[in-house]
């Protein structure tokens, strides 16, 4: 009888727990990725801390070092988004000169069109009839109601708002994960524990090095390709090659990304009738992101996670496309814990045998 009243009790505490962990998650279900970020970055950026932790003694209440870690984290991210920003606002006064231009003059045909191997005549006389007097290109372009525009820029104007929320979210948590990581991190290895028994540590220790992994294969490459193709694209005459580059180093983060981003490259040089240039940056693209995706991130990745490269693959993209961007680091943890508690089960069963 006492046994049984004991189970009920130990139910009853179970499900208020559940109950309460649900609620706690549904109140905070709007500010889980940001959290989420800040758990990544802290992992991503745990060797460095450390070193600067050896050589910064803590002051009393561990503010200074936290503070100055987030303030980098910071600027690091809002950097290059200032100076895209900044890029983006001199490309909009150009578009909005073409705009008018083109209510003048009309459109004009570009220069792709002269260089075709057959049929240019005819499609330099179709471009002209249809785009290449004003009164065409002005019926084209108000045919982007202002009521259209107005409607897409309140929606990025609330949406550029909520982002900017949850990165301040994001560098709060992150400030707090850092001034308080030894106990966040016993906390976790405990729960890890009483979750998976004698196996926890590892299986945390697991995710915790292929946030590194992705980190390196992921981040690291695409960065290193962007800069690669960045050069190319400014060798190649391509307009706006650093815009360009920062766009291929973030689109090359993600598998199979980076082809768009150095196609879109090809397709401005054909534009202007640059033919051999356009299939230079081509030809860069594909050996760079063949050299990455086969040589360099299986290594990385792969290497770290102890997974194989086709785990690690669709673990990246089945969480880009669950979590989004944030799923590129939490696909393959979750594939490389569950690939170790797969090979603890499947290791002990054939011990068993």
């Amino acid at each position: 009888m006492p046994m049984t009243k004991t189970l009920r009790v130990e139910r009853t505490t179970a499900l208020a727990t559940l109950g309460f962990a649900t609620l706690g998650l549904w109140i905070l279900h709007g500010f889980l990725p940001a959290l989420a970020w800040a758990v990544v970055l802290v992992i991503a950026l745990g060797p460095l801390y450390e070193r600067a932790e050896r050589r910064l003694p803590r002051d009393r209440h561990n503010i200074l070092l936290p503070g100055l870690a987030t303030l980098l984290v910071a600027l690091v991210i809002l950097g290059p988004l200032v100076i895209l920003g900044i890029e983006a606002a001199r490309e909009a006064h150009d578009v909005m000169d073409f705009v008018r231009s083109a209510e003048r003059t009309g459109i004009p045909a570009p220069e792709f069109l002269n260089h075709l191997p057959f049929g240019a005549a005819q499609a330099q006389a179709w471009w002209g009839r249809t785009f290449g007097h004003p009164e065409a290109a002005s019926d084209l372009l108000h045919r982007l109601d202002n009521g259209r525009v107005l409607g897409v820029s309140r929606n990025l104007g609330r949406e550029l708002v909520h982002r900017a929320v949850l990165f301040g979210f994001s560098l709060l948590a992150l400030f707090f994960l850092f001034r308080d990581r030894d106990a966040v991190r016993d906390q976790a290895l405990t729960a890890c524990n009483r979750l998976f028994g004698p196996r926890g540590e590892r299986v945390a220790r697991q995710m915790v090095a292929s946030v590194h992994g992705t980190v390196d294969g992921l981040v690291l490459v695409g960065l290193g390709e962007g800069v690669l193709l960045g050069l190319v694209y400014y060798l190649a005459g391509v307009p706006h090659p650093v815009l360009l580059g920062a766009l291929t180093a973030i689109a090359a983060m993600i598998p199979f990304g980076a082809p768009v981003a150095f196609g879109l490259a090809a397709v401005l040089l054909l534009a202007q009738g640059q033919t051999v240039p356009a299939l230079v940056v081509v030809a860069a693209g594909f050996v760079v992101t063949f050299v990455a995706d086969h040589f360099v991130r299986p290594v990385l990745i792969g290497g770290t996670t102890q997974l194989p490269f086709l785990w690690v693959l669709l673990g990246i993209l089945g969480g880009v496309e669950t979590f989004g961007l944030l799923g590129l680091f939490l696909g393959p943890a979750v594939m490389a814990a569950l690939v170790l508690l797969w090979r603890d089960f499947t290791g002990g069963a054939e011990r068993a045998g």
